[in-house]
């Protein structure tokens, strides 16, 4: 007889609710049991007419989940349970409940999209939100409601964020309680002091929680390199009944069971990555301690992939990790923060969906035949990152330009690769393999090792030459499962490609056709990528002096990437991959560097020139047009009339006149349609300079808007004597500025646009003495005083008792005969 689990409370509304909606969401906390107890009541049920297919986001999961559940039937696995995940599965003819990995259910809907004989999919844990969880839950609901009325659709979240799942789905919302006891936190003190390392933090925690503890011990970890440093930081340090068991994906599947299963003599501690959050039960943990980091798939800018980046865990996984501790018995969770820090914590982890790379998306959908926005995602992808996934795929060649997936991206579509990857292995065949194994690996060499690929596929074809020849020691663990899987992809790749022979490099270049860099001139060595990005290799590197490389992982700086893995690649080589996209291309456009507009015909390969001459005879068009690009970079340099005009303009519109926007602003904005035509000869930051505006200013107005413009805002005033004098109109207020005796006779105040002129009067001598915006005013009452002060310092020039009455002069007093 089975144990008893909190779940079987809740299993009779959960079947009542499949029976009458064939759809629900299962909410239940971990350790209720839903995993294993689920499938079987609903085969024991006979709702499902076919199999039942159940998802796990983890391969080991999904292996647990199908021994547990054969165990309670008596049977081996294979028999009425089996599991499917990659490169591995126990099915039989037999099998009515089948595990598998997210992925295989993907291409079981691809390939059958009636899902043919299969009665029920259930979704467990997909609180994770996953990438390819999130799509399978979008295609089973489109199969479901377009062909299949009958399918049963479950999903079981282990957390409270259940309404926006049901609501896509229309699904009741079932709820089980948990079985717990209660867990005491213990923190930090104070935060870890800046620069500590994490490993030895860790493992001087763990020491702590073996000596203030009993039971189990369960230490949350990020990935396998974490395990294995945390374990050796431990060696010597715990008493000797502790026995320490690793617990991640890549492990065999003996020490794996050893980690899940009871210890029969001794305290178990397993250092365990984050797949015994939910996915897994271990029975006999009493204690909990959390590093407090998490590794999520992002995208990576650096490898134009998604990798395992880590991150701080959340909150939401924070509880999850600590709710382990309680499952048998009252424990106690050990967090590597202090309190104070817990509030930075973000509250939960983001879905995949809106970090990862979204090119295996984007292939899905397309061979699925449908845009993003027609399918129920539970988060929709978004836009721009769907884009730019969308364009690699097209320079794949796996989707047209349309949009739609080709013949060469349905072969893409069946490769379990990035389609990067995929996309070398069927054009270069096996022989590629090691190669993919390596690009979606993290690096097997330390960080000072130079950027060669060809160091890492010579380590990886014998470890143990390498480690003794080389200066850099390689992560053996990494070469191991760069091997396994070099050996698995080769089965499923083509014995030769469409291309024969590639180098490194060459195959690289497939992957990368973005990240083919040619070398700048000049001593550094800086790379311009066909893509059109920057990158830059250390000088004293071996592959600095090379004309042309290939970059497959690039630090990520989105303005001059450093590059930490590249191979060298021939012209030739590029010249016989890219046949069909290498042209020359006229180019005329302005150089920030050289300050000029530079015109070159070039043989391009995106945006590397492999071929560069000068384009002598350029039209003057595009001379001009590009110089527009320049005084977009220099800005506007309007002389000193051209400012006037710009003035005069404002001031005319601000009184009502019908005439352009000739603001700074708006002639940026309009270059084209004014300056153009008058940039005939200017290429150059000096022939800007010595530009003059003024006559493309000009004739932004018409004939009748140049004499509307001269009437009410006029360039000049014309004194009592006829002479011109210059308005200047750079202040607020217009003003100019005259001898006091030339304005002898002037009874009316100039005006300007409406508006009073100012007017500086000045002194023989030139120096002002008076600005008034009032002639009239200031003869009937200042002038006196001016007259007095002025007439013995200036006795040979006119002072009129009343300047009114007087002639305007710019001469001296006649001397008496």
């Amino acid at each position: 007889m089975p144990q008893a689990l909190p779940i079987d409370a809740a299993l009779p509304d959960l079947l009542e609710a499949l029976a009458r909606d064939r759809r629900a969401v299962l909410e239940a906390p971990p350790g209720a049991g839903k995993t294993t107890r689920v499938p079987l009541a609903l085969l024991e049920a006979g709702l499902a007419e076919g199999r039942i297919v159940m998802l796990e986001p983890r391969r080991i999961a999904a292996r647990a989940a199908a021994e547990r559940m054969a165990e309670t039937l008596g049977e081996r696995v294979g028999q009425r349970v089996g599991f499917r995940i990659r490169g591995e599965s126990a099915v039989s003819d037999a099998t009515r409940i089948e595990v598998v990995t997210e992925g295989v259910l993907t291409r079981m809907i691809q390939s059958d999209p009636e899902l043919s004989g299969i009665g029920a999919v259930i979704f467990d844990e997909i609180h994770e939100r996953s990438l390819n969880a999130d799509l399978g839950l979008a295609l089973c609901l489109e199969v479901a409601s377009a062909l299949r009325e009958d399918l049963v659709l479950l999903a079981m979240s282990a957390t409270l964020e259940t309404a926006a799942l049901a609501e896509l789905m229309a699904a009741p919302v079932v709820r089980a309680e948990g079985r717990s006891f209660p867990v005491e936190t213990r923190w930090l003190d104070r935060p870890l002091a800046a620069g500590a390392r994490f490993e030895p933090a860790v493992a001087d925690l763990v020491a702590r929680a073996v000596a203030e503890t009993e039971g189990g011990v369960l230490v949350f970890l990020p990935g396998e390199g974490e395990i294995r440093r945390v374990q050796a930081a431990l060696d010597g340090r715990l008493p000797p009944d502790c026995v320490i068991r690793p617990l991640y994906g890549a492990l065999p599947l003996d020490r794996q069971r050893a980690a899940i299963r009871p210890e029969r003599r001794g305290r178990k501690i397993v250092l365990s990555t984050a797949v015994a959050e939910t996915s897994l039960t271990i029975e006999d943990i009493r204690v909990v301690v959390d590093g407090g980091r998490a590794r999520r798939a992002r995208f990576d800018p650096g490898s134009g992939m998604s990798r395992l980046l880590t991150e701080r865990a959340t909150r939401a996984e924070a509880t999850q990790r600590a709710g382990r501790a309680g499952r048998v018995a009252p424990g106690v969770a050990y967090r590597l923060w202090s309190r104070g820090e817990e509030g930075a914590l973000a509250a939960h982890p983001p879905a995949e969906i809106e970090a990862a790379d979204l090119a295996g998306l984007a292939l899905e959908l397309a061979l699925w035949g449908a845009a993003p926005e027609a399918l129920p995602f539970l988060t929709p992808p978004p836009p721009t990152a769907y884009a730019e996934a969308v364009a690699l795929l097209q320079l794949l060649g796996a989707l047209d330009a349309a949009g739609r997936i080709t013949a060469h991206g349905r072969t893409l579509a069946a490769l379990p690769l990035h389609p990067r990857l995929g996309h070398m292995l069927v054009s270069a065949g096996r022989a590629a393999a090691p190669l993919a194994a390596l690009l979606a690996e993290r690096d097997p060499l330390p960080r000072d090792a130079p950027v060669d690929l060809s160091l890492r596929l010579e380590a990886l074809r014998d470890p143990a030459r390498f480690a003794a020849e080389r200066a850099w020691q390689p992560r053996r663990a990494t070469l191991d499962r760069i091997g396994a899987e070099a050996a698995r992809l080769a089965k499923a790749a083509p014995r030769e490609g469409t291309q024969a022979a590639l180098s490194p490099g060459a195959m690289a270049a497939l992957a990368y056709p973005d990240r083919i860099g040619l070398r700048r001139k000049g001593t550094a060595p800086r790379f311009l990528l066909s893509g059109g990005k920057g990158a830059v290799l250390p000088e004293e590197d071996p592959l600095a002096g090379q004309r042309l490389i290939v970059a497959t992982d690039l630090d990520g700086d989105p303005r001059e990437a450093r590059i930490r893995q590249a191979a060298p690649v021939s012209e030739g080589e590029l010249r016989a991959l890219f046949a069909d996209r290498i042209g020359w291309r006229d180019v005329c456009e302005w150089s920030r560097r050289a300050r000029r507009v530079v015109a070159r015909q070039q043989e391009r390969l995106g945006a590397i020139a492999l071929d560069d001459r000068v384009w002598r005879d350029a039209p003057q068009d595009a001379v001009a047009r590009a110089m527009l690009e320049g005084i977009r970079d220099l800005g506007l340099s309007p002389s000193a009339a051209a400012r006037r005009f710009q003035a005069r303009v404002a001031l005319g519109r601000a009184a009502g006149l019908d005439l352009p926007d000739l603001s700074d602003a708006a002639l940026m904005a309009t270059l084209e349609d004014w300056l153009l035509p008058f940039l005939g000869g200017v290429r150059t930051a000096e022939d800007w300079k010595r530009f003059d505006m003024l006559p493309a200013l000009e004739a932004c107005l018409d004939w009748p808007q140049r004499q509307a413009l001269d009437r009410a805002v006029p360039a000049s005033f014309e004194t009592p004597l006829g002479r011109e004098v210059p308005i200047d109109y750079s202040g607020e207020t217009p003003e100019i500025a005259l001898r006091l005796q030339e304005m002898f006779g002037q009874a009316a105040h100039p005006q300007v646009a409406g508006r009073p002129l100012r007017i500086t009067l000045l002194s023989p001598a030139g120096r002002p003495l008076q600005t008034t915006t009032d002639l009239p005013g200031f003869w009937a009452t200042s002038y006196a005083e001016v007259r007095k002060e002025m007439r013995g310092r200036y006795p040979k020039h006119p002072w009129p008792e009343d300047p009114l009455d007087a002639a305007p002069t710019l001469r001296t007093k006649r001397k008496r005969g």
